[in-house]
């Protein structure tokens, strides 16, 4: 009892931090830089251990597998926050997008419950389900940011009660998760483990403190970093069992983020970069002709 419980405060103290981190990093450095450095596994990571500790296996592997397609949702959820702003108008974008994000997320989830209890009845492997929700967490994410869109700096000053709701809601999220796992429900915990807590407290408060371009310029690349999550998933499958809590994890940790995020990252700098010279030359005048 007393090593679940230390399990379950840690992933979440950690969770809450990571939380805050992500947002700063956005406001600081902008959201290429913020939304897919700032997406790197990380609130999964204690996770994960605390699953190992607190459970058997074969919960572990249940939980992992589905992470990838957890992940489908959170990008699904980002979508929503890419999309619906523009053509709200005036009309509370903010509280409507918010709103309509949640319930595109929970109406998913349970479709996904379903689906992957019918696969599991079927006879699909862990491994299975967690590469096809990969694959298919991978093309959504490359078709979100094939267009480049402004990804700007904050430019206001968040204050501390908002810092603390940030890291707050990804701590109960993933102090659930653990819960939920050692009491036998690894489905429900692998979700818990990737509901979007830092993707909306990220949107949100950046909205709130820095308007509407900064959360929306941000959600794409969150988006196609967020798939290092789902690689670190798959990996800790194996390293965990394999190698033990610390270097399970460190192993994972590295394949996603060298593996994912780092090229990522400078294959979406290249792309904003030709987008910028692009739109240098459109704007240069024509020569006179004599």
């Amino acid at each position: 009892m007393i090593l679940l419980a230390s399990s379950v405060l840690l992933s979440a103290f950690l969770a809450g931090l990571v939380a805050t981190g992500v947002t700063l990093a956005i406001e600081r450095w902008g959201g290429l830089v913020g939304g897919v450095l700032g997406t790197v596994p990380s609130t999964i990571v204690p996770a994960a251990a605390g699953m190992h500790l607190s459970g058997n296996e074969e919960e572990l592997l249940q939980s992992m597998a589905i992470v990838p397609l957890g992940m489908l949702l959170n990008a699904l959820f980002l979508g929503v926050w890419v999309m619906l702003p523009s053509r709200l108008g005036e009309r509370r974008p903010l509280l409507i997008t918010t709103f309509v994000s949640l319930i595109v997320w929970a109406c998913a989830g349970v479709i996904l419950l379903m689906i992957i209890s019918k696969a599991t009845s079927l006879g699909a492997s862990h491994w299975t389900i967690g590469f096809g929700g990969l694959f298919l967490l991978i093309a959504l994410a490359v078709r979100f940011n094939l267009e480049a869109r402004p990804a700007p700096k904050g430019t206001h000053r968040v204050h501390w009660p908002v810092l603390v709701g940030r890291g707050s809601a990804a701590a109960v999220a993933i102090g659930c998760a653990v819960w939920l796992s050692s009491q036998g429900f690894p489905l429900l915990a692998g979700l818990a483990a990737v509901f979007p807590a830092i993707f909306l407290t990220s949107m949100v408060a950046l909205w709130l403190a820095q308007g509407e371009t900064v959360p929306q310029g941000a959600a794409g690349p969150m988006m196609l970093g967020g798939v290092s999550v789902a690689v670190y998933a798959l990996v800790i499958m194996w390293s965990l069992p394999t190698l033990g809590p610390v270097f399970g994890s460190l192993v994972a940790w590295l394949a996603a983020v060298g593996g994912w995020s780092c090229p990522v990252y400078l294959i979406l700098r290249r792309r904003d970069l030709i987008h910028s010279l692009r739109e240098s030359s459109a704007l240069q005048p024509e020569p006179l002709q004599s």
